[in-house]
């Protein structure tokens, strides 16, 4: 279904049959960054100076409501139990801007009472009391795009900030947050073994509550895609992984999710319900969603360059695509998530959140459990260390039409790309 989206042709019978809507969070993406870095493949733009940044923001905000509004039919009634701003580099947004979009989704949404409110933010953008101006405009959780506290891999990552402004970025984040997020890469060009562990050793030593730590992969549309860079070999990379999760274990960081460490109870809610294949809806350029009805479940994309997406939601008509996920690949899109998460998930979810029975993947999880991919009991399936390692493959296992069996690796090789934030 690649027509508009209403709430009459979302209600109409179908041939899923689910029980209860999954929790809604909210996803809004602001697309700009001083900079695009070589590696990145998030429909992210340059900022083109700063003589008319105000009027854009607030023009792009105008754009924001007019596409939730245009939206809200589809979610009327629900609960929104955390909100994302993600990018681009939101932190380039001023703090009374941010304070002004908040108070408009509240205005049109229910949250909940302990709504997560994340907010994602580059050193380079970071101005003293600009993290605590953010704080004071609802923001409750920040992330900072760190990648490396080495200026030769800072460098070489197209990053605009260095050392320093990490360092004084993330001391100011400490003080002023009670839970907020390090992204951390590794794998990059030229990173040895030693010089991984002084990242981590310098982004623990701030007592982070959470830590996202990405393998460098060469994604396409990218400059390192035309431009490649050396990069450590697979078994180097693996080795790099494994120092990773010891370091973050030796600090009392557990491991939740594929590429997600944190301490008890601060793992990012935002992306649990991404995980556990709850419902998100996306508004701003380029932004993906997923919503369920009663008998279909929906994933809409808005138009992806700036300024056709201003022009398309002030006209109440942001979506470029809206597409209902089939029954065949249901399976997989769930598998996709919830087998990033380290405790799994329970069968009761699976069936609630596709409307299928347990036969559709019971052929899946025969194999993945011989190949000693997962395990499970009676309620819950789960993967192993060595489904860990081969993600990828183990996923591959519930596609409609799945590979010849044979692993390949892909836990470490998860990457930069994709919506998800951290």
């Amino acid at each position: 279904m690649n027509t508009p989206l209403d709430s009459v042709v979302a209600m109409r019978p179908g041939l899923l049959q689910l029980p209860a809507l999954p929790p809604l969070s909210l996803y809004v993406h602001l697309p700009w960054c001083l900079k695009k870095c070589p590696y990145c493949d998030f429909n992210s733009h340059e900022w083109r100076g700063p003589q008319d940044a105000r009027s854009l923001q607030e023009t792009y905000i105008d754009a924001l409501f007019a596409d939730l509004e245009a939206s809200l039919p589809l979610v009327w009634g629900r609960t929104v139990h955390t909100i994302f701003f993600g990018g681009g580099t939101p932190s380039l947004f001023a703090p009374e801007t941010i304070d002004r979009l908040l108070g408009g989704l509240r205005a049109r949404l229910r949250l909940s009472a302990d709504c997560e409110i994340t907010l994602e933010a580059n050193p380079g953008t970071f101005e003293k009391d600009r993290f605590r101006d953010f704080r004071q405009a609802g923001v409750t959780r920040l992330s900072i795009g760190v990648q490396s506290f080495n200026d030769a891999h800072l460098k070489a990552l197209g990053r605009v900030h260095d050392r320093d402004q990490a360092v004084a970025a993330v001391s100011e984040a400490a003080q002023v947050f009670d839970t907020f997020n390090l992204d951390l890469m590794y794998a990059l060009p030229g990173q040895t073994l030693a010089q991984l562990t002084e990242d981590v050793k310098m982004a623990l030593s701030f007592k982070p509550p959470h830590l996202s730590i990405y393998h460098l992969t060469i994604e396409p549309n990218t400059l390192f895609a035309r431009h490649p860079p050396a990069l450590p070999e697979d078994d180097e990379a693996y080795a790099m992984m494994d120092h990773v999760s010891e370091q973050t274990g030796q600090a009392g960081m557990g491991r939740y999710e594929v590429s997600a460490y944190a301490r008890p109870g601060h793992a990012c809610a935002h992306n649990l319900n991404y995980w556990q294949f709850g419902d998100y809806l996306g508004i701003g350029a380029g932004a993906h969603g997923k919503l369920s009805f009663a008998h279909r479940i929906i994933r809409q994309v808005r138009y992806r360059e700036p300024g056709l997406y201003i022009k398309q939601a002030l006209q109440g008509s942001p979506v470029t695509q809206s597409q209902e996920v089939s029954r065949q690949d249901l399976p997989f899109e769930f598998m996709l998530n919830a087998l990033r998460l380290k405790d799994g998930f329970a069968l009761t979810d699976y069936m609630e959140r596709t409307g299928l029975a347990m036969t559709s993947i019971q052929k899946g999880l025969q194999i993945a459990q011989a190949q000693g991919l997962i395990d499970r009991d009676w309620t819950r399936v789960w993967p192993t260390a060595k489904g860990f390692d081969f993600l990828s493959d183990l996923q591959s296992l519930f596609l409609p039409d799945p590979p010849e069996s044979g692993l390949n690796g892909g836990s470490v090789m998860a990457g930069t790309s994709g919506q998800a934030p951290t």
